[in-house]
């Protein structure tokens, strides 16, 4: 894992790949939950035997923004960004969707640093990412995040 406190230091991977997360299985007790909290029940991510019977993956999928949601939590593994006032998650850009993601398939985030900005005194970061599937040649998505972070000047 990556540890950054400043601008400077992340100035220094750009262009460069941040790293790789751990895998993490996507349950269908995850894929309720998301379903539950977004209040979208579509029958191929929460019907397992409909979906194994008439969908088109014989399993039940992962909804794409359930993947996307997880960048925040797959993104920590990778670096431990110190040294903050505060972040914020500023947007995604350019995101396409591969291929979905089958219930009990592992994922994981790769991330290179795409471009780095000061923005009077804001470290304004563009972040090529990709979701892995173990196993797949096709990620689930490759795109491009944006954070913000304020760092702590002394």
């Amino acid at each position: 894992m990556q540890i950054i406190t400043s601008h400077a230091e992340f100035e220094q991977f750009l262009g460069k790949e941040l790293g790789v997360s751990s895998w993490h299985t996507i349950s269908q007790e995850q894929i309720n939950k998301f379903a539950d909290a977004t209040l979208d029940h579509q029958w191929i991510h929460v019907d397992e035997e409909r979906a194994q019977n008439e969908g088109p993956f014989k399993a039940t999928i992962a909804h794409g923004y359930l993947t996307l949601s997880l960048i925040p939590y797959l993104w920590k593994q990778i670096v431990d960004i110190q040294n903050l006032k505060m972040e914020i998650n500023y947007g995604i850009e350019s995101l396409r969707f591969a291929q979905p993601v089958i219930v009990n398939s592992n994922i994981r985030l790769k991330a290179k640093l795409s471009s780095i900005v000061n923005l009077r005194g804001v470290t304004k970061v563009h972040m090529g990412i990709e979701m892995e599937i173990e196993d797949q040649k096709k990620p689930a998505f490759t795109g491009e995040v944006v954070f913000l972070y304020h760092f702590i000047t002394t």
